[in-house]
């Protein structure tokens, strides 16, 4: 087959282009014929690269321009398949591994104040978003989802038949991310940012602070620490985000002396061995590779409802999941429990996370991408 995958940025990092790389390796070994149409890309090799010109002045034209640009280059060309990896115009399967945008702004909408709310219907980018989103969701013939949460805002929001719409969780590098870790890096990791053996250590990794509930974590941290009886307990942060911002929250709540802003990093799975459970108490997820990946370490996970990965946490097995995305008693009470039964709670979520491999996870969408497959080449 000749296929065409889209991504606007193909680079080392994260955890979409981490997936497409593991499925354009996987598909070139089977002999494919595969092209990646993108506006940055890192030196590869197997497959063919088509550089899509962008606007570059704001994120809308950014966006827009490239959706444009991508579709006459798809146009121009003959492909059996073009999978889309962004919220684009032109494809035979779009995998929303972004969400639904207008579950999104609503959930927003509950949490911001009115001047913030009200730019969510002037907002060029927002207002494209949607108007683009609505076009995808009625005319490309298959979305796939990394959550059935995903999928249910798709029906509700868009009214888009159920058939059209395949869950697809994503999958995790197991051998990366593994409990063995702990024994190869945790004791020079703690060391490294002044940890102590016994400390009990939360860890947060996400960028976009705001979103990511980094401040709920903050206001949960005092009725954490009453229940630990004297342990130290220390809050790592990984990712992009304003710092400034959040250590004065810290600081209102007296717990400045307790997190660690590390700012974003690579070999992320060395601060999972540090760690002794994962909080991600997230407003919007559509599915949290980060969740994914402390489960494969074998870490405790507390996430939100409105984090797609939390379908595959059972309450108090493999973590916990808050009902609410906003109260800190409630999230304080669930990294209670998870501290109090790490150990075994990690077992388990490792094991659930064995369930969810990159390569089945590719395997999984390499299938999706041959129900759709023209019988004849455009």
């Amino acid at each position: 087959m000749r296929i065409a995958f889209v991504k606007k940025r193909f680079s080392l990092h994260g955890g979409a282009e981490q997936y497409l790389r593991t499925l354009l390796g996987e598909l070139r070994k089977e002999g494919h014929d595969l092209h990646v149409l993108a506006n940055h890309w890192t030196n590869e090799s197997g497959f063919t690269f088509h550089k899509v010109e962008i606007i570059p002045v704001t994120s809308f034209l950014s966006v827009l321009s490239f959706s444009k640009n991508s579709a006459k280059a798809l146009m121009r060309d003959r492909f059996d398949c073009i999978v889309s990896f962004e919220r684009t115009e032109y494809q035979d399967v779009y995998r929303a591994g972004d969400g639904c945008h207008k579950a999104w702004l609503e959930i927003r909408s509950e949490i911001e104040h009115s001047y913030k709310r009200l730019s969510f219907s002037i907002n060029p980018l927002h207002r494209y978003t949607l108007s683009i989103e609505k076009y995808i969701f009625e005319n490309t013939p298959l979305i796939v989802v990394n959550s059935n949460m995903v999928k249910e805002q798709i029906r509700r929001y868009y009214g888009t038949s159920e058939d059209k719409i395949t869950v697809a969780y994503n999958g995790v590098d197991l051998n990366r991310y593994s409990p063995v870790n702990r024994g190869r890096w945790r004791p020079g990791m703690r060391q490294a940012v002044g940890l102590g053996d016994h400390d009990k250590v939360i860890l947060f990794v996400g960028s976009g602070f705001r979103r990511k509930g980094l401040e709920t974590l903050i206001r949960s941290l005092p009725n954490v620490k009453k229940s630990l009886h004297g342990e130290r307990l220390v809050t790592i942060v990984v990712g992009k985000g304003d710092t400034d911002l959040y250590r004065q929250t810290a600081k209102r709540f007296g717990v400045e002396g307790d997190i660690i802003f590390l700012g974003p990093q690579s070999g992320i799975e060395k601060f999972y061995a540090a760690a002794d459970i994962f909080v991600l108490p997230t407003i919007y997820d559509p599915f949290s590779n980060a969740c994914l990946e402390a489960m494969a370490s074998g870490l405790p996970v507390v996430t939100t409802r409105n984090n797609g990965a939390a379908e595959i946490i059972e309450e108090g097995k493999e973590g916990f999941v808050t009902a609410s995305i906003t109260d800190s008693s409630e999230l304080a009470g669930e990294i209670v429990m998870a501290f109090a039964n790490a150990q075994v709670i990690g077992m388990r979520a490792r094991a659930k996370a064995e369930q969810l491999s990159i390569e089945k996870s590719a395997s999984a969408f390499i299938g999706i991408i041959r129900r759709v497959c023209r019988k004849e080449a455009r």
